[in-house]
């Protein structure tokens, strides 16, 4: 199996050592999209409560976009010369999280436990987007436009969460389960 650390070739603008920390970070994005897609269909099969439709039914666009940052994540590694990896034991093995572990949830639960997740997951994003300001400004860009959308569906989970004072039920929480016991 080829390994993200080398590389067939690369872009032409690009050299090789830019090239392979650009493909880690976008490796290390791709596992996160792939986990993200995954519990977000996880809690829209698991979600109950009064608000399961209004729930149920918001997570599957989410899914479907964050899927499709999952294939072009993968096809710019592929670009770059090198060889996305894509099978689960190898984002297991390769995740710096937890896995999301609440099953069966009110929508109140899974909602405070997804604001953990996005949270997360965004904040890696911009440490990337950082990162890429001295590397690969079109990769760069694609994380750019990935956060924009991540952020606007992070919203969306945190508008159950909120009361009028723009107060959030999760502040403070670091963890799925503390955020879920708090919802």
């Amino acid at each position: 199996m080829t390994s993200t650390s080398t590389l067939h070739f690369t872009t032409p603008g690009l050299d090789e050592k830019a090239a392979l920390r650009v493909v880690e970070l976008l490796q290390s994005r791709l596992d996160a999209c792939t986990d993200l897609h995954l519990t977000l269909k996880h809690v829209h099969w698991n979600v109950v409560g009064p608000h399961f439709i209004a729930v149920h039914e918001m997570l599957d666009p989410q899914v479907d976009t964050v899927r499709g940052f999952a294939d072009a994540l993968a096809e710019r590694i592929a670009t770059l010369g090198g060889s996305p990896q894509g099978t689960p034991g190898g984002l297991v093995d390769r995740r710096l999280w937890d896995d999301y572990d609440i099953g069966r949830g009110t929508t109140q639960q899974h909602l405070a436990a997804l604001d953990v997740v996005y949270q997360g997951v965004i904040t890696t994003y911009r440490d990337g987007i950082k990162e890429l300001d001295d590397l690969d400004l079109v990769t760069q860009d694609m994380f750019i436009a990935q956060t924009e959308q991540l952020e606007l569906f992070h919203w969306f989970v945190r508008a159950h969460l909120e009361d009028t004072g723009g107060r959030l039920s999760t502040a403070g929480d670091t963890t799925e389960k503390g955020a879920a016991a708090d919802a």
